[in-house]
């Protein structure tokens, strides 16, 4: 089968894009509790740029194959999970001997989601982690009981489908963006209160703003000052919940005496630690739940577009000049 193989890791996002190569690798058989899932798609994400420059938290012997995130539909299967072939899936692969850019994969039962007939399968590509993320962090502001929230990284897909979900709830978004261009695109979808990081009234208009709306939750992807300052504006007995660290930079200007005497905390998010929390039957209904959403069209992932696997360099290009235009997919 042919797969896009990383022969090294490098920082250099360039250099490590242009070390990608399509080779023919061998086939994936399955082992107990595992099936072979045909890759419809699988998109591009940063966590999977981080993966190729080796600064991810997942580092795999290689060479190695990059993705992680994919729909398709099971095509070989254990004999204990036989009852599986032919069905849609979406899956979150992370082992070290095969990844999502190719053009089959093995993935354990517990890392697939069975999809509805509905669903759209490039949707589905891009169902694992962003959808859930943003189920997850949103619960937090559910379970708080606040009327507005902040985020940053507010032109990401994450932000998009929290602004969805505050907008069903009634939950007011304060949205930070570090370009001029993301906010205007924003403004212009008709989304409110976008800020701009980088503008030189910044801080002024997140105080005011925070004083006039009172967020009780922060969603912070970023990390260095920009989460500092995030953290200072909320509102007494509130919540920093960090779930990226897009700057590469330790959190920065927190207010201690906020944490003394305003009972604020900061607190993380990780997706996986979040579904472990839970029963098979709660997570279930949680994507069911979803599903439904993307089916009517309630919730939707940007695509600007896709890429064979041997125009992945091209199409990797592309997309890293430009990600809040949406998800670029691989389709082998």
């Amino acid at each position: 089968m042919k797969s896009v193989v990383l022969p090294s890791y490098n920082k250099n996002i360039i250099r490590a894009m242009l070390g990608l190569k399509v080779q023919d690798i061998d086939p994936p058989v399955p082992k107990v509790d595992e099936v072979v899932i045909k890759i419809h798609a699988s998109p591009v994400n940063p966590s999977d740029i981080a993966f190729i420059q080796g600064t991810y938290n997942i580092v795999k012997p290689l060479p190695a194959v990059p993705g992680f995130e994919a729909s398709g539909e099971v095509v070989d299967a254990y004999k204990n999970t036989s009852d599986l072939i032919g069905k849609k899936v979406s899956c979150f692969v992370q082992n070290d001997d095969f990844g999502t850019w190719s053009e089959y994969v093995v993935a354990n039962v517990d890392d697939i989601i069975i999809l509805k007939d509905e669903m759209n399968m490039d949707q589905a590509a891009c169902f694992t982690v962003n959808p859930f993320t943003a189920y997850g962090l949103f619960n937090i502001a559910v379970l708080r009981e606040t009327k507005a929230i902040i985020q940053n990284a507010a032109g990401s897909q994450v932000a998009a489908l929290i602004r969805k979900m505050a907008l069903l709830n009634d939950v007011d978004v304060i949205n930070i963006v570090r370009k001029q261009e993301t906010a205007d695109k924003l403004v212009s979808e008709g989304v409110k209160h976008v800020l701009v990081d980088t503008d030189e009234n910044f801080e002024s208009q997140l105080k005011d703003i925070c004083t006039s709306l009172n967020p009780g939750v922060a969603f912070d992807a970023v990390g260095g000052k920009l989460a500092g300052l995030m953290f200072n504006a909320l509102s007494d007995d509130s919540e920093l919940v960090v779930y990226g660290g897009l700057s590469g930079k330790s959190i920065d200007g927190i207010d201690v005496m906020d944490v003394i005497f305003r009972d604020k905390i900061i607190s993380g998010f990780n997706l996986i630690d979040w579904k472990n929390e839970m029963d098979i039957e709660e997570f279930n209904n949680i994507s069911e739940e979803l599903q439904d959403r993307f089916i009517d069209g309630t919730y939707s992932t940007a695509i600007c577009g896709n890429t064979s696997l041997e125009n992945v360099v091209k199409g990797l290009r592309a997309y890293i000049s430009d990600m809040s235009k949406g998800k670029l997919l691989i389709v082998p």
